[in-house]
Protein backbone atom coordinates (compact mmCIF):
# COMPACT_ATOMS: atom_id res chain seq x y z
CA UNK A 1 0.00 0.00 0.00
CA UNK A 2 1.73 3.62 -0.99
CA UNK A 3 1.52 5.98 1.68
CA UNK A 4 -1.64 7.99 1.65
CA UNK A 5 -1.43 11.68 1.09
CA UNK A 6 -4.59 12.79 3.17
CA UNK A 7 -5.83 11.07 6.81
CA UNK A 8 -9.29 12.80 6.84
CA UNK A 9 -10.40 12.17 10.48
CA UNK A 10 -14.44 12.92 12.45
CA UNK A 11 -13.53 14.20 16.03
CA UNK A 12 -17.04 12.90 18.60
CA UNK A 13 -16.78 9.23 18.94
CA UNK A 14 -13.56 8.91 16.45
CA UNK A 15 -10.98 11.27 17.75
CA UNK A 16 -12.04 12.11 21.09
CA UNK A 17 -12.41 9.17 23.52
CA UNK A 18 -15.31 8.33 25.32
CA UNK A 19 -14.25 10.98 28.53
CA UNK A 20 -14.11 13.98 25.67
CA UNK A 21 -10.11 13.30 25.26
CA UNK A 22 -7.51 13.02 22.73
CA UNK A 23 -5.22 9.83 23.71
CA UNK A 24 -1.41 9.88 23.65
CA UNK A 25 -1.65 7.38 21.20
CA UNK A 26 -3.80 9.24 18.59
CA UNK A 27 -1.63 12.35 18.93
CA UNK A 28 1.85 10.52 18.47
CA UNK A 29 0.18 8.48 15.52
CA UNK A 30 -1.28 11.56 13.88
CA UNK A 31 2.20 13.38 14.33
CA UNK A 32 4.22 9.99 12.97
CA UNK A 33 1.46 10.56 9.89
CA UNK A 34 2.46 14.25 9.99
CA UNK A 35 6.33 13.95 9.90
CA UNK A 36 6.03 11.60 6.88
CA UNK A 37 4.19 14.19 4.88
CA UNK A 38 0.53 12.90 5.15
CA UNK A 39 -1.52 16.07 5.54
CA UNK A 40 -4.23 15.67 8.62
CA UNK A 41 -7.82 16.63 8.38
CA UNK A 42 -10.36 17.04 11.01
CA UNK A 43 -13.84 16.30 9.33
CA UNK A 44 -16.57 17.05 12.04
CA UNK A 45 -19.86 18.34 12.57
CA UNK A 46 -18.85 20.67 15.04
CA UNK A 47 -18.49 24.11 14.32
CA UNK A 48 -15.16 25.48 13.50
CA UNK A 49 -14.35 27.28 16.90
CA UNK A 50 -15.52 24.74 18.64
CA UNK A 51 -13.27 21.90 16.93
CA UNK A 52 -10.14 24.36 16.85
CA UNK A 53 -8.91 23.30 20.41
CA UNK A 54 -8.98 19.48 19.65
CA UNK A 55 -6.97 20.73 16.36
CA UNK A 56 -4.43 22.31 18.20
CA UNK A 57 -3.48 19.55 20.65
CA UNK A 58 -2.18 17.79 17.88
CA UNK A 59 0.46 20.01 17.61
CA UNK A 60 0.74 20.86 13.81
CA UNK A 61 -1.32 23.09 11.47
CA UNK A 62 -4.21 20.88 10.09
CA UNK A 63 -6.92 21.13 7.47
CA UNK A 64 -10.51 21.38 9.07
CA UNK A 65 -13.79 20.41 7.67
CA UNK A 66 -16.44 22.08 10.43
CA UNK A 67 -20.21 21.80 10.74
CA UNK A 68 -20.57 18.64 8.38
CA UNK A 69 -18.83 20.35 5.44
CA UNK A 70 -20.46 23.58 4.67
CA UNK A 71 -16.73 25.34 5.51
CA UNK A 72 -13.39 24.48 5.23
CA UNK A 73 -10.90 26.58 7.34
CA UNK A 74 -7.39 25.52 7.63
CA UNK A 75 -6.41 25.61 11.51
CA UNK A 76 -4.57 28.68 11.48
CA UNK A 77 -7.67 30.62 9.98
CA UNK A 78 -7.66 30.60 5.84
CA UNK A 79 -10.97 30.00 4.70
CA UNK A 80 -10.76 27.89 1.48
CA UNK A 81 -14.77 27.18 1.23
CA UNK A 82 -17.72 28.72 3.11
CA UNK A 83 -21.22 26.72 2.12
CA UNK A 84 -24.08 28.57 3.87
CA UNK A 85 -27.90 27.62 4.44
CA UNK A 86 -29.88 30.34 2.53
CA UNK A 87 -31.74 32.10 5.81
CA UNK A 88 -35.32 31.91 3.73
CA UNK A 89 -34.59 28.06 2.83
CA UNK A 90 -34.08 28.28 7.13
CA UNK A 91 -37.29 30.34 7.96
CA UNK A 92 -39.13 27.46 5.73
CA UNK A 93 -37.46 24.80 8.02
CA UNK A 94 -38.47 26.57 11.23
CA UNK A 95 -42.34 26.90 10.17
CA UNK A 96 -42.60 23.77 8.67
CA UNK A 97 -40.81 22.03 12.26
CA UNK A 98 -42.56 24.65 14.65
CA UNK A 99 -43.43 21.53 17.27
CA UNK A 100 -39.70 20.89 17.71
CA UNK A 101 -38.16 24.66 17.64
CA UNK A 102 -37.63 24.00 21.95
CA UNK A 103 -35.33 21.72 20.51
CA UNK A 104 -33.54 23.75 17.84
CA UNK A 105 -30.53 25.71 17.53
CA UNK A 106 -29.56 27.73 14.42
CA UNK A 107 -25.43 28.49 13.70
CA UNK A 108 -23.67 31.10 12.35
CA UNK A 109 -20.25 31.75 11.26
CA UNK A 110 -19.37 34.06 14.30
CA UNK A 111 -17.05 34.01 17.21
CA UNK A 112 -19.39 36.04 19.08
CA UNK A 113 -22.31 35.77 20.94
CA UNK A 114 -25.06 34.89 18.58
CA UNK A 115 -22.85 32.51 16.61
CA UNK A 116 -25.45 29.87 18.41
CA UNK A 117 -29.37 30.96 18.55
CA UNK A 118 -31.80 29.33 20.07
CA UNK A 119 -35.89 30.14 21.88
CA UNK A 120 -34.82 28.21 25.40
CA UNK A 121 -31.98 26.10 26.94
CA UNK A 122 -34.83 24.01 28.72
CA UNK A 123 -35.13 21.03 26.82
CA UNK A 124 -31.34 21.46 25.18
CA UNK A 125 -30.37 21.17 28.80
CA UNK A 126 -32.03 18.03 28.95
CA UNK A 127 -30.12 16.48 25.87
CA UNK A 128 -26.57 18.09 25.12
CA UNK A 129 -26.42 19.75 28.59
CA UNK A 130 -22.11 19.51 27.89
CA UNK A 131 -22.75 20.89 25.10
CA UNK A 132 -24.82 23.88 26.04
CA UNK A 133 -22.23 25.03 28.89
CA UNK A 134 -18.77 24.98 26.90
CA UNK A 135 -20.98 27.11 24.50
CA UNK A 136 -22.12 29.14 26.67
CA UNK A 137 -20.54 32.72 25.62
CA UNK A 138 -21.65 31.90 21.99
CA UNK A 139 -24.96 31.49 22.96
CA UNK A 140 -28.05 34.52 22.50
CA UNK A 141 -31.89 33.24 23.02
CA UNK A 142 -33.89 34.74 20.67
CA UNK A 143 -37.83 34.75 20.56
CA UNK A 144 -38.99 33.33 18.18
CA UNK A 145 -35.97 32.57 16.54
CA UNK A 146 -36.73 33.83 12.99
CA UNK A 147 -35.87 36.50 14.19
CA UNK A 148 -32.00 35.86 14.55
CA UNK A 149 -32.13 34.95 10.59
CA UNK A 150 -30.93 38.49 9.31
CA UNK A 151 -28.07 36.87 7.09
CA UNK A 152 -27.58 33.37 6.12
CA UNK A 153 -26.70 31.16 8.85
CA UNK A 154 -24.28 27.71 8.77
CA UNK A 155 -26.66 25.66 9.29
CA UNK A 156 -30.07 24.25 11.85
CA UNK A 157 -29.95 21.54 14.23
CA UNK A 158 -32.30 19.64 16.75
CA UNK A 159 -31.11 17.78 18.93
CA UNK A 160 -33.27 15.25 21.23
CA UNK A 161 -33.36 11.85 22.27
CA UNK A 162 -33.49 9.23 19.51
CA UNK A 163 -37.34 8.67 19.57
CA UNK A 164 -38.42 12.24 19.74
CA UNK A 165 -35.87 12.51 17.01
CA UNK A 166 -36.96 10.26 14.81
CA UNK A 167 -40.64 11.83 14.78
CA UNK A 168 -39.05 14.87 13.82
CA UNK A 169 -37.17 14.02 11.01
CA UNK A 170 -40.00 11.82 9.75
CA UNK A 171 -42.34 15.24 9.94
CA UNK A 172 -39.10 16.72 8.40
CA UNK A 173 -39.38 14.24 5.58
CA UNK A 174 -42.94 15.48 4.48
CA UNK A 175 -41.98 18.51 3.34
CA UNK A 176 -40.38 17.64 0.01
CA UNK A 177 -39.83 21.20 -1.36
CA UNK A 178 -37.74 22.05 1.78
CA UNK A 179 -35.87 18.40 1.48
CA UNK A 180 -35.17 20.08 -2.54
CA UNK A 181 -33.54 23.13 -1.08
CA UNK A 182 -31.27 21.13 2.17
CA UNK A 183 -29.30 18.31 2.78
CA UNK A 184 -30.38 16.35 6.27
CA UNK A 185 -27.98 14.36 8.37
CA UNK A 186 -28.30 12.58 11.32
CA UNK A 187 -25.85 11.80 14.42
CA UNK A 188 -26.34 9.24 17.30
CA UNK A 189 -25.29 7.90 20.22
CA UNK A 190 -27.57 4.90 21.13
CA UNK A 191 -25.60 4.45 24.25
CA UNK A 192 -26.53 8.25 25.45
CA UNK A 193 -30.17 8.09 23.77
CA UNK A 194 -28.93 11.02 21.95
CA UNK A 195 -29.89 11.85 17.92
CA UNK A 196 -28.49 15.03 16.23
CA UNK A 197 -30.26 15.88 12.92
CA UNK A 198 -28.53 18.79 10.83
CA UNK A 199 -29.64 20.78 8.33
CA UNK A 200 -27.34 22.14 5.56
CA UNK A 201 -27.41 23.44 2.67
CA UNK A 202 -28.70 21.07 -0.38
CA UNK A 203 -25.22 19.17 -1.17
CA UNK A 204 -23.39 19.82 1.71
CA UNK A 205 -21.59 16.74 3.33
CA UNK A 206 -18.40 15.89 4.88
CA UNK A 207 -17.96 13.36 1.91
CA UNK A 208 -18.71 16.75 -0.60
CA UNK A 209 -16.43 19.02 0.97
CA UNK A 210 -13.36 16.03 1.32
CA UNK A 211 -13.94 15.70 -2.61
CA UNK A 212 -13.24 19.62 -3.52
CA UNK A 213 -10.53 19.95 -1.10
CA UNK A 214 -9.40 16.39 -2.72
CA UNK A 215 -9.27 17.46 -6.34
CA UNK A 216 -8.13 21.22 -5.65
CA UNK A 217 -4.59 19.96 -4.35
CA UNK A 218 -5.03 16.82 -6.52
CA UNK A 219 -5.18 14.01 -4.31
CA UNK A 220 -6.72 10.99 -5.98
CA UNK A 221 -9.59 9.02 -3.61
CA UNK A 222 -7.62 6.16 -3.71
CA UNK A 223 -4.78 7.97 -1.76
CA UNK A 224 -7.24 9.13 1.26
CA UNK A 225 -7.70 7.62 4.48
CA UNK A 226 -11.20 8.50 6.23
CA UNK A 227 -12.42 7.37 9.89
CA UNK A 228 -15.40 7.87 11.38
CA UNK A 229 -18.28 6.20 13.39
CA UNK A 230 -21.65 7.82 12.60
CA UNK A 231 -24.16 8.47 10.38
CA UNK A 232 -22.80 11.43 9.27
CA UNK A 233 -19.38 10.03 8.27
CA UNK A 234 -21.04 7.84 5.12
CA UNK A 235 -20.29 10.24 2.33
CA UNK A 236 -16.90 10.78 3.80
CA UNK A 237 -15.64 6.75 4.24
CA UNK A 238 -17.59 6.46 0.52
CA UNK A 239 -15.45 8.81 -1.02
CA UNK A 240 -12.30 7.56 0.75
CA UNK A 241 -10.40 4.74 -1.07
CA UNK A 242 -9.16 3.27 2.41
CA UNK A 243 -11.88 4.33 4.74
CA UNK A 244 -12.27 3.22 8.34
CA UNK A 245 -15.37 2.60 10.82
CA UNK A 246 -15.01 2.98 14.37
CA UNK A 247 -15.36 -0.09 16.57
CA UNK A 248 -17.81 1.97 18.87
CA UNK A 249 -19.83 2.56 15.61
CA UNK A 250 -23.12 1.03 15.51
CA UNK A 251 -24.07 -2.42 14.05
CA UNK A 252 -25.34 -0.92 10.60
CA UNK A 253 -22.30 0.88 10.13
CA UNK A 254 -19.82 -1.76 11.23
CA UNK A 255 -21.48 -4.69 8.81
CA UNK A 256 -21.62 -1.63 5.87
CA UNK A 257 -18.18 -2.90 4.13
CA UNK A 258 -15.64 -0.49 5.86
CA UNK A 259 -12.38 -1.54 7.57
CA UNK A 260 -13.10 -1.69 11.28
CA UNK A 261 -10.55 -0.06 13.58
CA UNK A 262 -10.83 -0.46 17.15
CA UNK A 263 -13.12 1.76 19.33
CA UNK A 264 -12.60 5.32 20.84
CA UNK A 265 -12.01 3.70 24.28
CA UNK A 266 -8.96 1.71 22.61
CA UNK A 267 -6.91 4.42 20.44
CA UNK A 268 -8.95 3.38 17.57
CA UNK A 269 -7.65 6.42 15.26
CA UNK A 270 -4.12 4.95 16.03
CA UNK A 271 -4.52 1.70 15.36
CA UNK A 272 -5.87 2.97 11.55
CA UNK A 273 -3.14 5.58 11.10
CA UNK A 274 -0.40 2.86 12.02
CA UNK A 275 -1.92 0.61 9.54
CA UNK A 276 -1.80 2.60 6.62
CA UNK A 277 1.57 4.12 7.39
CA UNK A 278 3.68 1.43 8.67
CA UNK A 279 1.59 -1.73 6.91
CA UNK A 280 3.33 -5.50 7.45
Amino acid sequence: MPLPRLIAIDIDGTLLDPHFQVSEANVRALQSAHELGVEIALVTGRRHTFALPIAELLGFPVTMVSSNGAITRSSTGELFHRDLLPRDAAAALIRHMTDYRRYFVITFDRVARGTLVCESADELNVSIQRWMQKNAEYIEFVRPVENALTEDPVQSMFAGTVALMEKAQAHLLTNPALLERVTVLKTQYDHRDLCIIDVLNRGVTKGHALRRWAEHHAIPRERIVAIGDNFNDIEMLDYAGIPFIMGNACAELRSAGYRLTLGNDQNGVAHAVEQVIRPT
